[in-house]
């Protein structure tokens, strides 16, 4: 395998038909976003997408996967917690997914209550839980650490997600994460030459190398505006194919794209 072939995709849709497309494109974890509590209040001014998925979707959805494994991002730290875990896990749901944690004792609490029953993803998007970073990677059960650039770029009082690709705070977590070898990902990827995308899709594709990262989210410009017109599988193998060119690139290389993204970044 390569870097780019080993390359973990994860897609939220509760779009059964776009769920078969995907796990058979070989997008690698695929299911509900129902990270739903207080998100409204929290991107109000932003053009952004509040899921609308429901956790008695994961059914139609876990009959249709064949490869991939089902995902989920929960809500937030809450009462209900405890509970909501509980039902996916019983749903089969394969992954879960812990957004908005602000300390090291609520990511100890999501990891103890799954009590190893499901790979645990820690969602790393409020400033608190980012500084905190060297503490929460000593937590035992933890099978990835993901950045959410939309919502820690708010938190942080920065102009665009693009501003933590420039400077070197995202640098400092990775380099927290991948010290103690857990998996590192952050933000989304959009297809190959799509015109649409404000940023060259290239370009971002650069920083998952240089950052020493080996996972991201499909965003929905991937599969938009019609799902059913690309060929999935095509685009899917064309985004590999160009994550191994970027990993054999130099280190001067991948510092020229980050240079070249923030020029075009700034001005947007």
């Amino acid at each position: 395998m390569s870097y780019g072939q080993d390359f973990v995709l994860t897609l939220f849709t509760n779009d059964t038909e776009l769920a078969k497309r995907a796990d058979d494109a070989g997008i690698n974890r695929i299911g509900l976003d129902l990270d739903t509590l207080g998100k409204a209040e929290r991107q109000q001014h932003l053009n952004t997408w509040i899921s609308d998925h429901k956790e008695e979707q994961l059914i139609a959805l876990r009959q249709t996967l064949k490869k991939a494994k089902l995902f989920t991002r929960t809500n937030p730290p809450n009462p209900q917690l405890h509970e909501e875990i509980d039902r996916l896990i019983e749903a089969g749901v394969e992954v879960l997914m812990l957004p908005m944690f602000k300390t090291v004792d609520e990511a100890a609490d999501f990891i103890h209550h799954i009590n190893g029953r499901v790979e645990v993803s820690l969602l790393v998007e409020t400033a608190a839980a980012a500084v905190r970073i060297d503490e929460i990677v000593q937590l035992n059960g933890i099978d990835e650490i993901h950045v959410g650039l939309n919502d820690l770029h708010l938190d942080l009082g920065l102009r665009s997600h693009f501003e933590l690709l420039r400077y070197k705070f995202i640098d400092t977590l990775s380099s927290v994460v991948n010290s103690v070898n857990l998996p590192f990902g952050f933000g989304g990827i959009g297809r190959v030459k799509d015109d649409r995308l404000p940023i060259p899709a290239g370009l971002v594709y650069a920083q998952y190398p240089r950052l020493k990262a080996d996972r991201a989210l499909v965003s929905r410009v991937f599969t938009s505006p019609d799902y059913t017109r690309l060929d999935l599988t095509r685009e899917v193998e064309t985004f590999r194919d160009h994550m191994d060119r970027w990993n054999e690139c130099s280190e001067q290389d991948l510092l020229t794209a980050q240079d070249e993204l923030w020029a075009i970044a700034r001005t947007l």
